[in-house]
């Protein structure tokens, strides 16, 4: 059983929020994850128009039907947004043009064209009046997660009874300058123990420090590690496409927006990630397994031998 990623926008070259991505395209992206230790993804699609969410589900459907080999691999969709935040911090490098709120019928008619491929959805609680489309997904057994959200406690509680049970990349996809104690943060770790709570192990994202103290408190039967990946991912400095976003990477192999307000995905590699928890954060090659393998299938219902 190999690494599993929740959270994939591209990788080796390959932007799955794109338009672009043909067989040969992700043939080469699946080969390149096996040869890096992962034997299973969800691919990320972000906010985007829905016509555009629609079809590159609808693409990717069609892909891994032709293609077993894909099926494999990607294991499913992981749609974060459009029903997300839409304040500038919170919203992240989600276009504001698309960020919609929380809308039944644009959900359904995204579900249909995933065809039972979407596993996971993120959005904002306090974005989804009535929690109607959390309650919709909880109906179809597909996992509901918090993020780029800046959900007041008793919204974040209430969508938790509703059905929602992970939240999206802590410690990002939030203000940099927030209020000191009650903040979405706080809020969310408040709440540890109803949730799976998701962090990026890059260093960028989270200071080591910061998340060595997010997995101490949070406890890891509830953490996960993800890349959030780009097409960047395991390649190295270099021009890269991101849905909208054309990227410049440097030596430093962040990935942040053209005028270096924020980060945009990352660049780091599942094998990268166990390298950073085992060597700089000094967890057992276990209990690193389990953030990176076990865990994140334990909270989409993915069986744990990988069949």
């Amino acid at each position: 059983m190999g690494f599993f990623d929740l959270q994939v926008n591209g990788y080796a070259g390959v932007d799955l929020n794109g338009d672009e991505s043909d067989a040969e395209a992700m043939e080469r992206m699946c080969s390149l994850l096996t040869c890096h230790g992962v034997d299973g993804i969800l691919v990320t699609l972000i906010t985007d128009s829905v016509p555009k969410m629609q079809s590159r589900l609808e693409r990717l459907v069609r892909l891994r039907r032709q293609h077993p080999s894909f099926e494999r691999m990607i294991r499913g969709v992981h749609m974060e947004g459009p029903f997300i935040n839409p304040a500038d911090g919170y919203r992240g490098a989600h276009p504001i043009d698309a960020v919609l709120p929380g809308d039944v019928s644009v959900m359904k008619r995204l579900l249909e064209a995933g065809e039972g491929l979407v596993r996971l959805v993120t959005l904002a609680p306090e974005c989804d009046p009535g929690l109607r489309v959390t309650r919709l997904l909880a109906e179809n057994k597909i996992t509901i997660s918090a993020g780029h959200t800046d959900a007041p406690l008793e919204v974040l509680s209430e969508a938790i009874d509703a059905g929602l049970t992970m939240f999206t990349h802590c410690g990002n996809g939030c203000p940099a300058v927030m209020p000191r104690h009650d903040n979405i943060l706080q809020r969310a770790l408040s709440l540890r123990s109803r949730l799976w709570l998701c962090f990026i192990a890059d260093g960028a994202h989270i200071p080591l420090f910061a998340l060595k103290n997010y997995l101490d408190l949070v406890g890891i039967d509830h953490s996960i590690v993800v890349t959030d990946g780009i097409s960047a991912a395991g390649l190295g400095p270099g021009t890269y496409q991101f849905g909208r976003w054309r990227l410049v990477l440097s030596e430093d192999l962040v990935a942040r927006s053209p005028d270096g307000s924020h980060l945009v995905g990352s660049t780091t590699t599942m094998q990268r990630s166990f390298e950073v928890l085992t060597q700089k954060l000094h967890l057992s090659e276990e209990t690193a397994w389990k953030l990176l393998s076990e865990n994140p299938r334990r909270a989409i219902g993915e069986p744990l031998d990988g069949h």
